[in-house]
């Protein structure tokens, strides 16, 4: 099962893998409580795209957009994710957004299920 996090929020139990998919570490957040796994940068949205967004709700449905197509070209971090995936019995895509419907830890998780 594939679940998604605000690094804000307690871990639990139930997150198992927990798998940071944020470029840059959450502010505030020690890695100590953290509690994360693995931390993949590379499958984070481009810094050209992050900026281009800037968390606007306006801007989501072009990011969303965008961010499929990068996910879809670097394929290299998207393999090492699968093999997590496929591993774990539960894994959770831990983001810092501040939005918890329009972010890219979402977009990822969608994207992952659409092509299972």
């Amino acid at each position: 099962m594939i679940y998604v996090k605000r690094a804000y929020e307690e871990p639990s139990e139930e997150d198992g893998y927990r798998v940071l998919v944020d470029r840059l570490w959450p502010r505030g957040i020690s890695k100590e409580h953290a509690k994360i796994d693995s931390w993949l940068k590379e499958i984070a949205p481009s810094k050209e795209l992050r900026q281009w967004f800037d968390h606007d709700p306006e801007k989501f449905d072009q990011f969303k957009e965008k961010y499929k197509e990068e996910l879809a070209k670097d394929t290299g971090p998207m393999t090492q994710l699968l093999a997590t995936i496929e591993k774990e019995k539960n894994v959770t895509l831990v983001y810092s957004a501040k939005n918890e419907t329009m972010n890219n830890a979402v977009v990822l998780k969608a994207f992952i299920e659409k092509n299972e």
